[in-house]
C-alpha cells in the first residue's frame, strides 16, 4: 500500500503517537520512576507499565512491582503524558473493581488514564497468585462478559470520569479478541510486521462493519523494536498511528524511543 492509499484509510486522521512500555522487572521503584521522568522529558506521548507478577523475561524470580498501585503513583509523578496498563489482566480483578480503579486513576493524573485491557496468558502469575488459569478461549469469553461490566460501572461511580477513558484492548485473536475490539474499544494494539498488521487492520475493520462500528473511531497501535527508518513507514502507510517501544530495568535505555520521537514530530508536521 502506498502513502496516497493509506491517507485515504479512516484510521489515517489520528495523528502519529509514541508510547514507552516501561517494563517493572528487574528495577527498584527508583529506577522505574526515573526512566518514567526521562520519557516524559524526551517528549513520548504515553507511558505504559504490564499487568504481571513475575518478570516475563530474565531471573524468572527477579525484581518487580505491581501493575495498578505503580499507575496511581505515576499519576502524581507526571505532569503531561497518558499513563496506563499494556495490558492490565482481566483475571486478575472483579470488573467492577476494575472500573473503579480506572475511574480513580483518571481523576489523579487529571483525565490522563487509558485503560488497557486482555484476557490474560502468563500461567505462573496465576498459578502463583491463586487463579484459575483455564483456556485462552475461556479467558476471552470471561473477558467478553467482563466489558459490559466494566462500561456499566463506570456510568454508576460518582464522581464520573473526567472523560470518557479511553479503552486499548492488546492481541490479535481474529475472531474474538478483535470482535470485542470493535465493540468496545478506542485503540487496538498488536503485534507484527506491516503485513501482518495490515491482514489485522482488516479482520477488524469487517468485524466493526459487521457491528456497526465505524473504524476510524478506532486507532491503531502496534509495539515496535526495531529503528522507524527500518519499519515505520511501512506500518505507517498500513494504518498504525500509535507505535509503542519497550524496555526493561535495571538500565532503561531510552535510545531507540528518542529516534522514535524524532521521527513523529517529522510525520506530523
Amino acid at each position: 500500500m502506498t502513502s496516497t492509499e493509506s491517507s485515504s484509510r479512516p484510521y489515517g486522521a489520528f495523528p502519529v503517537r509514541i508510547g514507552f512500555q516501561v517494563q517493572p522487572q528487574h528495577a527498584e521503584y527508583g529506577q522505574i520512576r526515573r526512566a518514567v521522568a526521562a520519557a516524559e522529558e524526551a517528549g513520548v506521548d504515553i507511558v505504559f507499565n504490564w499487568d504481571h507478577f513475575y518478570p516475563l523475561s530474565g531471573e524468572p524470580e527477579g525484581l518487580h512491582f505491581e501493575c495498578w498501585t505503580m499507575l496511581g503513583a505515576w499519576a502524581e509523578a507526571t505532569e503531561r503524558v497518558e499513563i496506563g496498563a499494556l495490558v492490565s489482566c482481566n483475571s486478575y480483578r472483579n470488573p467492577e473493581l476494575l472500573a473503579d480503579m480506572a475511574r480513580t486513576v483518571d481523576h489523579i493524573s487529571n483525565g490522563r488514564l487509558i485503560l488497557g485491557i486482555g484476557s490474560g496468558w502468563f500461567e505462573k502469575d496465576y498459578q502463583e497468585y491463586g487463579y484459575e488459569f483455564g483456556t485462552a478461549g475461556g479467558r476471552l469469553d470471561i473477558l467478553a462478559e467482563a466489558l459490559p461490566r466494566i462500561e456499566q460501572r463506570l456510568s454508576k461511580l460518582n464522581p464520573q470520569p473526567t472523560r470518557n477513558i479511553p479503552v486499548l484492548i492488546g492481541g490479535g485473536g481474529e475472531k474474538k479478541t478483535l470482535k470485542l475490539v470493535a465493540k468496545h474499544a478506542t485503540i487496538w494494539h498488536g503485534f507484527g510486521d506491516a503485513e501482518t498488521v495490515a491482514h489485522k487492520h482488516a479482520v477488524l475493520d469487517q468485524h466493526c462493519a459487521d457491528v456497526g462500528r465505524d473504524p476510524g473511531e478506532i486507532e491503531r497501535s502496534v509495539a515496535v523494536s526495531d529503528s522507524p527508518e527500518k519499519v515505520g513507514q511501512g506500518l505507517l502507510d498500513v494504518g498504525t498511528r500509535l507505535f509503542t517501544v519497550s524496555a526493561s530495568g535495571p538500565d532503561y535505555d531510552l535510545g531507540l524511543l528518542r529516534e522514535w520521537i524524532s521521527w513523529r514530530d517529522e510525520q506530523n508536521k
